[in-house]
């Protein structure tokens, strides 16, 4: 099955919230853990424990396992496997972007089944150009991956690139916007999704692209950072199916209650499913 095909199923079936499982220094303390590869460790498979075997998306941020080195490394890997054991699909948060071969081997790294960070789907930086990430793309049709692009995030910071016009005058469209169009193209015909998503951010406000573009939306920013699924409906419109919506504090901060977490996804979903 693709990617879109194995994401559509796993949200009919689980629901449409992810959780990121980010390991930050400060959610470290507040589980009474330290801030070293034990603690990691502890800290990130018991969420997987808690949150995979009923989430349709898990989302680790690769920076939080990097900041330690091959040890942590070598954790992200074991959530990896645990998570997918689990039957949830993994979204690797790694937001690369580069050029050539470069970007070849970060597909290889992420995408490829033979390694041991192979994941369901991977973030990626568009912004050297959308050509830049067809390594990513081309790798990810071959294993039957997903790539999310970035295309209109919610930091502040965002929209002076994903703002900008790429021509003269009003009408000429936004740089976000022709990442949207990119996506559009890439999954034309697909049934009964393309595998090929976007990164909305689910505080965003309003926008008048067209984000009902046949494949998957990764939407940051629900629940702790405000996002509601109010803003969901109003934001994706007809798109709001294909929405998965992300969270990582309003779980995490939960732990080490193993039940408080899992009930927390199904909260969640309930409330993302009305």
């Amino acid at each position: 099955m693709t990617f879109g095909a194995r994401v559509h199923a796993a949200m009919a079936d689980r629901g449409p919230f992810c959780v990121g499982i980010d390991p930050h220094a400060g959610l470290l303390h507040e589980w009474g853990l330290a801030d070293d590869v034990a603690g990691l460790e502890r800290f990130a498979l018991t969420v997987v424990e808690a949150v995979a075997p009923v989430c349709s998306v898990v989302k680790p941020q690769s920076a939080f396992y990097e900041r330690f080195g091959s040890r942590g490394v070598a954790v992200l890997e074991r959530v990896i496997a645990d998570s997918r054991a689990a039957g949830a699909l993994v979204l690797l948060d790694v937001k690369r972007g580069d050029i050539g071969s470069t970007s070849q081997a970060y597909a290889d790294a992420y995408l490829d089944p033979t390694s041991p960070l192979a994941s369901d789907a991977i973030t990626v930086s568009p912004y050297l150009g959308f050509g830049s990430v067809s390594p990513m793309i081309d790798t990810a049709r071959k294993h039957d991956a997903g790539v999310f692009v970035l295309a209109l995030t919610s930091n502040k910071e965002g929209p002076e690139v994903q703002s900008a016009r790429t021509g003269a005058g009003a009408g000429a469209p936004t740089v976000g916007g022709l990442m949207i169009e990119h996506l559009r193209r890439l999954n034309d015909g697909a049934e009964p999704l393309g595998s090929f998503g976007a990164v909305v951010g689910a505080t965003i406000g309003e926008t008048d692209i067209d984000l009902d573009f046949n494949g998957p939306i990764l939407a940051p920013g629900f629940g702790a950072q405000g996002g509601t699924p109010a803003d969901i409906r109003r934001i994706f419109g007809p798109a709001t199916g294909n929405v998965i919506a992300s969270s990582s504090r309003e779980v995490l901060r939960l732990g080490p209650d193993v039940t408080a977490m899992r009930e927390a996804v199904r909260t969640a979903n309930e409330a993302l499913r009305g």
